[in-house]
């Protein structure tokens, strides 16, 4: 598999003052892929220790606004930076765009490093480690939304249909069983259950006595019940 993609000044990118030195600063937007790093050159590395100086030095010149300390630093952490990205999002393509976004915090924030706190590889890798972890749940939760829209899709039409269509039975069914009370139970039940109406104020509305309203209304209830198949 192939390294990063290497970042690199775009043409024309221009400079501003870094927001705490004043110093010149790259247009972290005019940053662009533009191949992989160059390999490893020959013979033996400097130390460890040499290079956590080394590092620690190019980051420094990094927080003055260093254009090519930013491109050397780059050439020694984005390999690990990479590294980090596809351990954690499994995405070639998403972990380069990790990558770049990495690269570009490393610049706006090298003020911010503290040697005295750990070392630059230290720092850069706890940054990739962030950015990759929040790419990850980014994308999980833009899966779980997707399917929680499509769930809602495809089961909510179906719960209104069946709704509307259990309503419309139980009215159809009510109305039939109302046609088989006698007309004073029918206008007593309609009234007392339909509009709201009391006892009492059914009965001053049908012009019938209160204690024939209850009896009318009760066995009216009670053949609605056995029509409607209610059980108790």
């Amino acid at each position: 598999m192939d390294g990063p993609a290497r970042t690199a000044l775009g043409p024309g990118a221009h400079a501003r003052a870094h927001p705490h030195t004043g110093a010149a600063q790259v247009n972290p937007e005019r940053l662009r892929f533009a191949g992989p790093g160059p390999g490893p050159g020959p013979g033996p590395g400097p130390g460890p220790g040499s290079a956590r100086a080394e590092l620690a030095e190019l980051m420094a010149r990094v927080a003055q606004g260093d254009q090519d300390a930013f491109s050397a630093l780059y050439d020694a952490v984005a390999g690990t930076v990479f590294g980090i990205a596809v351990k954690v999002v499994r995405d070639r393509a998403q972990s380069e765009e990790v990558a770049q976004e990495v690269m570009i915090d490393v610049w706006r924030q090298a003020a911010r490093f503290r040697p005295d706190r750990g070392s630059v590889m230290t720092w850069v890798a706890t940054i990739a480690h962030r950015r990759a972890v929040d790419r990850v749940r980014s994308a999980q939760a833009s899966a779980t939304r997707e399917h929680d829209a499509g769930v809602r899709e495809q089961v909510r039409p179906f719960d209104e249909v069946s709704e509307q269509v259990e309503t419309r039975l139980e009215r159809d069914q009510v109305k039939r069983c109302l046609r088989g009370l006698t007309e004073l139970q029918r206008q007593a039940v309609t009234l007392a259950y339909y509009q709201g109406l009391t006892y009492r104020e059914v009965a001053e509305t049908l012009q019938t006595p209160l204690p024939t309203i209850k009896t009318r209304m009760r066995d009216g209830l009670i053949r609605l019940r056995d029509c409607m198949g209610v059980t108790t």
